[in-house]
């Protein structure tokens, strides 16, 4: 099989790190991308869960944010007014609701 060049970019000291974790595992870098290649190829996803912190929150976020807005339609709530949202707000922020 004919052999091709893959050259990535990367932080200095990640890649001293990642270096000397291969070498515990009795392999060089090259090798490690390669295993991590095949494994791709062969499950045909990325063979490990990958998180974006940021659009996860948003996406969480609104996930939320809908379910309330369901929940509220739900109890006839949807219709309120701003003034009515902020007292709500207000309430639950001194504990009147807990009285």
């Amino acid at each position: 099989m004919a052999q091709a060049t893959f050259s990535i970019r990367m932080d200095e000291d990640l890649k001293r790190q990642f270096d000397m974790l291969c070498a515990d595992f009795g392999m060089n870098a090259t090798t490690a991308f390669n295993v991590f290649a095949r494994a791709v190829v062969r499950e045909r996803r990325i063979p490990f869960e990958i998180h974006a912190s940021a659009e996860s929150d948003r996406t969480a976020g609104m996930a939320a944010f809908m379910a309330l807005r369901a929940e509220a339609k739900a109890n006839g709530l949807q219709d309120m007014s701003l003034e009515e949202i902020n007292e709500e707000i207000r309430k639950a922020r001194i504990g009147e609701f807990d009285k």
